[in-house]
């Protein structure tokens, strides 16, 4: 478990901070969510991909990867973590390296949204900094929130959790190959969105690489990709843990 909450402060949350119940919430014995924010600052930001009420049952995956590829693609960022939510979606985990102010991290998010996806309005609500940080169980439904590999996204689209606690490696092996976004990225990409609704001059923004990097989210994994990616890592998969409802 000390694995896993030292991934989880060297990506989301702010220096120093120490949570209370953070080894209890990742044990199933709490879901109170904690506040990735303090004195005005957050280095992580979460934006919800909701299930839709109509059309397409996995749209909301869809559009997780099309947003996820093209902040790599487009933006220049390094990959984001993928969870579910253990209720009813997803969410696309954007790490920094240096915390900025809560107000600068809610307009990246608003961007985001408004360049990618401005007409999907189940998902026009604000990203909040208070969040059920993975792994954890959500006492509503039952199922467990947890980061996943992104090729096994498309199979929790109608579950949105899992049955069981996930394997405490296997969370760790998610999250141990993912790197922060720089200021300099960070930077970068604001003023890029930013030019992309007419709020700053194009002088600010840096040439991004036009060519998609390697492993971008859509691409959906084979079960044998997804054991080896976790064979790579020395940890030995159990099916229950890869597939829902099993």
């Amino acid at each position: 478990m000390q694995k896993l909450i030292r991934e989880l402060l060297r990506l989301y949350l702010l220096p120093g901070a120490t949570p209370d119940g953070l080894a209890e919430r990742i044990a199933g014995q709490a879901f109170d969510t904690i506040d990735l924010a303090a004195d005005g600052l957050v280095r992580a930001m979460v934006i919800p991909f909701r299930k839709m009420r109509t059309g397409d049952e996995a749209a909301h995956w869809t559009l997780l990867c099309d947003v996820a590829n093209a902040l790599q693609a487009e933006l220049d960022l390094p990959a984001p973590a993928v969870s579910v939510s253990g209720l009813d979606g997803y969410g696309l985990w954007l790490s920094l390296a240096t915390p900025v102010s809560t107000a600068l991290a809610q307009e990246f998010a608003s961007l985001v949204r408004a360049a990618y996806f401005p007409d999907v309005k189940s998902m026009a609500e604000p990203a909040s900094t208070q969040v059920a940080l993975p792994p954890c169980l959500n006492q509503e439904t039952g199922k467990w929130a947890a980061f996943i590999h992104p090729g096994m996204g498309a199979s929790f689209a109608d579950e949105s959790g899992l049955e069981m606690a996930p394997p405490l490696a296997g969370q760790v092996a998610f999250l141990e190959g993912l790197q922060s976004i720089d200021a300099a990225q960070f930077e970068a990409a604001l003023a890029l969105l930013r030019q992309k609704h007419g709020t700053a001059p194009a002088a600010t923004v840096r040439v991004v690489s036009a060519a998609a990097p390697a492993g971008l989210l859509l691409k959906d994994a084979t079960l044998d990709d997804i054991v080896a990616f976790l064979h790579a890592k020395n940890i030995e998969p159990t099916f229950r843990h890869l597939l829902p409802g099993n």
